[in-house]
């Protein structure tokens, strides 16, 4: 659709209430406005839609696919980067008991908690969901190596769009480094937890995802591979 991706990078970005929604128009290359074929966008923050688009990404993937070479997916061939923005693990869990005394200004703010606990569930269970449903699949495979899942869930600190002062953005800088000398995690079946389940660290295997995807540009441009890293096995 020839958008620029400063459009698209401010349009996904337009978190309600924060940013304002973003309009723009696909142009040709010159910059001139298509007028017989003029396509309209009016965009909010994809986290509305998809909190998690790992899995929008997949099937983008998997229709160029099937439309060059038209078969079932073969996930074998797919190496999957998940990356989480950070959480505040919540100190205490909603329960029936208290929720059943909410009305409608309770679920939406809640002033015994401080929270938003019906947008709290439907961001958070949206994420959880997409990395419970790939870890799944990745694992039912035998190729759970495949897919990596970072993410920060004890954030120590508000993690809200509007704080950006510098102390923040220092402590924010400071978790992004220290969760690259984490343990590899993937997500408990059972329980919904991120676990450690590998020796290497998020910085080692991501390393190792750069070799791979160096390697298949090699290949698919003539050249031999620079690592010889299977992509088959975790080797």
């Amino acid at each position: 659709m020839n958008a620029n991706l400063s459009d698209i990078c401010i349009a996904t970005s337009a978190a309600p209430a924060y940013l304002p929604p973003h309009y723009f128009e696909t142009t040709q290359e010159e910059g001139e406005v298509i007028k017989e074929n003029t396509c309209e966008f009016h965009l909010l923050d994809g986290g509305v839609a998809a909190n998690n688009p790992t899995l929008i990404a997949m099937s983008e993937i998997a229709k160029h696919q099937n439309v060059a070479e038209p078969k079932s997916i073969d996930y074998q061939r797919y190496l999957v980067i998940s990356i989480g923005t950070g959480e505040c693990k919540p100190v205490t869990k909603y329960t029936v008991k208290k929720a059943s005394k909410w009305g409608f200004f309770g679920w939406w703010l809640n002033a015994s908690t401080g929270s938003t606990p019906l947008v709290d569930i439907f961001t958070q269970a949206s994420t959880d969901m997409v990395d419970f449903h790939l870890s799944a699949i990745f694992k039912g495979l035998g190729i759970q190596t495949n897919y990596l899942r970072i993410q920060e869930s004890e954030l120590e600190r508000t993690a809200s769009l509007d704080v950006a002062t510098p102390e923040n953005l220092r402590y924010l800088d400071e978790v992004g480094k220290n969760i690259l000398k984490k343990r590899v995690s993937t997500v408990n079946l059972e329980d919904g937890t991120l676990v450690p389940y590998r020796k290497e660290t998020n910085e080692e295997v991501l390393i190792e995802f750069a070799k791979k995807l160096i390697d298949e540009k090699c290949v698919r441009a003539g050249k031999p591979p620079r690592f010889f890293v299977d992509t088959q096995t975790d080797n």
